[in-house]
């Protein structure tokens, strides 16, 4: 599986175009949100947590330091949209990064559901979709939130084996969900996130994850001296 370098951060309002372009090519027919008025009102929704998975040109050595540690971001999310109007240099870094996947959900009491993760095409199969999932279950985690939901389509067996190895089980079937195609969706839940089980199979993962990431990232280097 080829890997790249990128790094996740909350959504700003800078991203919303490229966010946007993912959103219609990963679901035609069934975009989020039809704007950028609607996603800016979305991503400030205080419901709602929305995370970017980036790139930026020459910055993969500072990216790759980033990486390999547990990224700070999670603790000042919610403080997040506070910190958005900075100073010109933070915007003009963001404005410098490429958007190749984005995650959103929402918190509900104590549920959190999976709006939407998506990658863009010519970046699938790398690992970022698992990346942003687990991003996703952390953010659940800060929210104490003790389930996740989330629908997908009946066909997306790819996206659904992903979800299981996470511990999703299907709950029920919705039919004809989808408006572009009739096509039904299925509903996926965990069970208490916070259950010992749970975090023991999900610390697991993201540790078997993370491993491949630097896995990859070494093997690159070592391509590049030979």
């Amino acid at each position: 599986m080829q890997r790249i370098t990128y790094r996740l951060r909350p959504i700003s309002d800078e991203d919303i175009p490229q966010v946007t372009e993912i959103d219609h090519e990963s679901f035609p027919g069934e975009w989020l949100f039809h704007s950028y008025t609607s996603y800016k009102q979305e991503i400030h929704n205080s419901s709602a947590h929305y995370i970017v998975a980036c790139i930026r040109s020459g910055f993969g050595a500072k990216l790759a330091r980033e990486d390999s540690r547990e990224i700070s971001w999670l603790n000042r999310l919610f403080d997040y949209r506070r910190a958005i109007p900075a100073g010109k240099e933070q915007s003009s870094l963001r404005t410098k990064e490429y958007i190749i996947g984005f995650a959103g959900l929402w918190a509900m009491l104590n549920e959190v559901h999976i709006i939407a993760i998506a990658v863009r095409n010519n970046y699938r199969r790398m690992g970022i979709g698992e990346g942003l999932l687990i991003s996703t279950i952390e953010m659940a985690s800060q929210l104490n939130a003790n389930v996740i939901t989330l629908e997908v389509r009946v066909s997306n067996e790819i996206a659904q084996a992903l979800y299981k190895k996470y511990a999703f089980r299907i709950v029920s079937t919705r039919p004809k969900y989808y408006s572009d195609n009739g096509e039904d969706a299925v509903l996926m839940s965990t069970g208490d996130i916070t259950s010992a089980p749970f975090q023991s199979c999900f610390q697991r993962l993201k540790e078997a994850h993370r491993q491949k990431c630097e896995a990859f990232a070494t093997q690159r280097v070592g391509m590049k001296i030979g």
